[in-house]
């Protein structure tokens, strides 16, 4: 039940709202006009963002192989983030000195910028030098020679997001210059928008980040085929025209399988067991005239006739056991 007011607590609001005490809103907050920058219009809708971070987590997992079998220790990588902002926003967001590599893909005018934490490029260092990962340095400065080092995982990273953007299309990544200043890596105008991939790399137990900037002036012509197509739908190029069943198969028909000729079977007790030596022979209860039994893995799937076939041993297939056999 609603709460009814008196005389006097009607007069004394009254009062209130006169003397600027009491404000109403008189516009409902549904209503309420949400702000909108017209210099920022977002280049990449959602679904796309989705796309770019289903592409970017196939890079993890390959990368991740690589710095597995190059540290010798557990990694994991994930995708953390997935943003378009201003470039200057990402300007301010980057420490000074930084480990930075431009990038830029070959036959377009898309450029991008490799960030590494310090922590992580000198960790990179120590362990690809033969460390174990827990050596320190005064200063952040990547030095010439740690910039040979770190080439190596560079290069390595430029390979596999050009093999992660393939359900895409064919594009070379190739890497450019390292940059231990931000306002020396430009790639685009401080009002233009980015994208923006963070990535958290997990090195045993110690969290470190990795960020890809890319200038998304020129992302149209990728946009596009973002846009005419469903990721689920997406396949590598050397898949185009297949379906999945026929890719699927084609694997399942190189896929190597056991395959074992029981000959026959034969009993003896503990006693002649101990007394076998070299040179004595079992009698088996199979006859000569009998097929021999072929297995492929453990399961009974034919039976077969042996022989000699351009001098090696051979057994002929000469017919199929039913389920009712088996």
């Amino acid at each position: 039940m609603a709460e009814v007011l008196s005389q006097l607590e009607i007069d004394q609001l009254l009062n209130n709202v006169k003397s600027g005490n009491e404000q109403v809103s008189e516009t409902p907050v549904e209503n309420q006009a949400i702000p909108f920058d017209f210099r920022l219009p977002n280049r990449i809708s959602k679904n796309q963002l989705r796309t770019i971070k289903n592409i970017h987590e196939n890079f993890g997992e390959s990368f991740s192989s690589f710095l597995l079998s190059k540290l010798q220790t557990m990694v994991n990588i994930n995708v953390t983030s997935v943003d378009q902002i201003y470039y200057s926003e990402y300007i301010l967001s980057v420490s000074n000195p930084a480990c930075l590599y431009t990038f830029g893909i070959k036959n377009s005018d898309i450029k991008g910028i490799l960030e590494l934490s310090a922590e992580l490029a000198i960790i990179l260092v120590d362990r690809l030098l033969g460390g174990v990962g827990q050596g320190t340095k005064q200063t952040k400065v990547i030095t010439p020679i740690e910039q040979k080092v770190l080439q190596v995982v560079v290069e390595r990273i430029m390979l596999d997001l050009k093999k992660g953007w393939q359900i895409i299309g064919s594009f070379d990544f190739q890497a450019e210059r390292f940059e231990s200043d931000i306002d020396f890596a430009q790639i685009t105008s401080q009002s233009e928008s980015v994208l923006l991939i963070s990535l958290e790399i997990l090195i045993a137990e110690q969290s470190y980040m990795m960020n890809l900037c890319f200038a998304t002036y020129a992302f149209d012509a990728i946009l596009s085929k973002l846009s005419s197509q469903k990721f689920s739908s997406i396949r590598p190029v050397k898949y185009e025209g297949t379906s999945s069943e026929e890719i699927i198969t084609n694997h399942l028909y190189k896929t190597l399988l056991p395959v074992n000729v029981q000959f026959g079977k034969a009993k003896i007790s503990v006693k002649e067991l101990m007394d076998l030596e070299k040179g004595d022979i079992l009698k088996l209860e199979t006859s000569i005239s009998e097929e021999q039994i072929v297995q492929v893995g453990n399961k009974k799937f034919f039976y077969g006739r042996t022989g000699v076939l351009n001098k090696h041993k051979a057994i002929k297939i000469t017919r199929k056991i039913t389920s009712e056999e088996n």
